[in-house]
């Protein structure tokens, strides 16, 4: 399985992309699959109060990938 090894962020600090430890570069919206079908390893899918999905880190001490490095 693969996890989550650096993140890119936009102007406004959210997440867009995320590279992997097989050195793949995927869409968020791609790493939300991949953690539904098993692929990602070491992340959830959680449900805002409007339904939306996000992506969260299972390590307690990061939840939200803050100290990952960038891609770029």
């Amino acid at each position: 399985m693969e996890f989550i090894t650096k993140v890119q962020r936009n102007d406004m600090g959210e997440i867009i992309s995320f590279q992997t430890s097989n050195g793949r570069i995927i869409s968020y919206q791609k790493a939300i699959v991949e953690t539904k079908n098993g692929i990602l390893n070491g992340v959830h899918i959680d449900l805002n109060e409007k339904g939306n999905e996000s992506l969260v880190n299972e390590n307690r001490d990061d939840l939200y990938f803050s100290t990952y490095p960038t891609i770029f």
